[in-house]
């Protein structure tokens, strides 16, 4: 597919050459296009080549691309063909470039395959935000499941503490002195103790 311009500055008949080729994926059950190289000539000479990457689509459809240029910021979709070749001096963009080589219809371009990654930085943030909530998600139902009920219920029981028998008169008392070398103390005489159970 060639584009010519004709003379435009000191370029006299500039070329724009895009080879294209078609092959068929049993994968895909389908045939491909892809751009495998652009060129600039002029003069009727090669002046400059270009390897394209990633430039490819259903035959049947158009390739679309908002940016594809031989620059980084780009992402640099056109890559000189050597490194001694004088395309390095040379900086080709082209703006919201569309292409189709194979099944055109009334001279419109088809349904477009486009060349937004599937990985754009958009996408990758929204990834790791889903990550990080399904973790939270995934540590609240971990609490859930490990969460004890609080089912309360007291139950009083006698304390098991034996105490050596007191005076009959002093019964009705709660407590009761306790006499031994000099010292005076005193014992509960009802004790008891409360369970709780959560």
């Amino acid at each position: 597919l060639s584009l010519k311009f004709g003379d435009i500055g000191n370029l006299k008949g500039l070329v724009i050459r895009f080879l294209l080729t078609t092959s068929y994926y049993q994968l895909s059950v389908q045939n491909w296009f892809s751009l495998h190289r652009l060129q600039l000539l002029y003069n009727h000479s090669v002046l400059a080549t270009f390897n394209a990457t990633r430039i490819y689509a259903p035959a049947s459809y158009s390739f679309h691309c908002e940016h594809v240029s031989s620059l980084q910021k780009y992402d640099a979709l056109l890559i000189p063909s050597s490194a001694n070749d004088v395309s390095k001096l040379w900086e080709v963009t082209f703006i919201d470039f569309q292409i189709q080589g194979f099944n055109i219809q009334e001279g419109h371009f088809a349904y477009a395959k486009d060349c937004a990654s599937f990985f754009s930085p958009a996408i990758l943030m929204g990834l790791v935000m889903s990550l990080i909530l399904l973790l939270v998600l995934a540590y609240a139902l971990h609490m859930l499941i490990h969460l004890k009920s609080l089912d309360r219920h007291y139950e009083c029981k006698a304390s098991p503490a034996y105490f050596a028998q007191m005076k009959d008169n002093d019964m009705g008392d709660d407590k009761e002195p306790l006499r031994s070398s000099g010292n005076e103390s005193y014992e509960l005489r009802n004790q008891q103790f409360c369970k709780i159970y959560i």
